[in-house]
């Protein structure tokens, strides 16, 4: 079963005193710096035959991302994204450890605050990463981008809403650019997933790449995300908030796109708001084996 021990999980960031400006200011991107609590989840004893399917969905996802994920700018093949969607497709929450019998999975008769999300590493090296994320109930993941990444997520408990979007012109930052430094994006997704669902992919310029979450339940998820953010390689994350059309020229833009039907709106980058700070646990759950360490 799973405990967490401590409720202070990770230290606070300093706020800045300033406001939020617009793009053509200087974005200053912090950082969460996470304190790790234990997460205690049940290991499967090896005699158990349900226990080994658990351990092998795992393994199957690892050596599949092994062969999906190439490197830095790589963006995985058709063939190799359906097989790996399809594994994904077939996991349960026992995979890594999880069961909605959890005490974090159930109700709760006071609602928290400031619900805060926390997050579990399986694995994370220089091609992929695997990590569990876990939302309380009304908690958010601000809306934030994934450059030059491809990422996969699979819902595995509870009920959330996602919102998306891919930038009208992802090759040409300087184009589609109102007076505000805002950039014109077309929404991709707007609607609630309650596990169990297909896997959602995303891809570098297409697929809802500009994503947020709200967990209308408590919920977790695992995501697949191939290559990793790394600051030093240019894949730093940014965050974004919407913005109304600012004149009548933007207005005029965006209705020239709406003539097929979808809709659009314009992201500014913000500085990275408090609701991104995440507590980090350890991750106890189902082991897996990597041949070439």
């Amino acid at each position: 079963m799973m405990t967490v021990e401590s409720s202070g999980l990770v230290d606070q960031i300093t706020k800045s005193d300033h406001a939020v400006g617009i793009v053509d200011k200087v974005i200053t991107k912090k950082r969460c710096v996470k304190k790790k609590a234990r997460l205690q989840l049940k290991r499967p004893a090896v005699r158990d035959q349900e226990a080994a399917v658990v351990s092998t969905t795992l393994q199957k996802v690892f050596d599949s991302c092994r062969r999906v994920f190439k490197g830095a700018a790589a963006v995985p093949c058709a063939a190799d994204v359906q097989n790996l969607c399809r594994i994904l497709d077939g996991m349960i929450p026992e995979d890594v450890g999880l069961s909605k019998d959890l005490q974090f999975f159930k109700p709760k008769t006071e609602a928290e605050v400031t619900p805060r999300v926390t997050s579990a590493t399986i694995y994370k090296g220089h091609n992929f990463e695997l990590c569990i994320f876990f939302l309380p109930a009304s908690a958010v993941i601000p809306l934030h981008n994934h450059p030059e990444m491809t990422v996969f997520s699979k819902l595995l408990l509870g009920t959330m809403h996602i919102k998306s979007y891919d930038w009208v012109d992802p090759l040409n930052s300087d184009f589609l650019i109102s007076p505000s430094k805002s950039r014109l994006a077309k929404l991709k997704a707007n609607r609630i997933f309650t596990a169990p669902c297909d896997t959602s992919v995303l891809y570098p310029t297409s697929g809802g790449n500009i994503h947020e979450f709200t967990a209308i339940t408590p919920c977790a998820f695992l995501d697949v995300i191939g290559p990793p953010y790394s600051k030093d390689d240019g894949r730093d994350c940014s965050y974004y908030k919407e913005t109304s059309c600012l004149n009548l020229l933007d207005r005029e833009e965006i209705e020239e796109y709406k003539a097929d039907g979808s809709c659009y709106r314009w992201l500014e980058e913000i500085e990275t708001p408090k609701e991104s700070e995440m507590d980090g646990i350890e991750y106890m759950g189902p082991k897996i084996i990597d041949s070439t360490a």
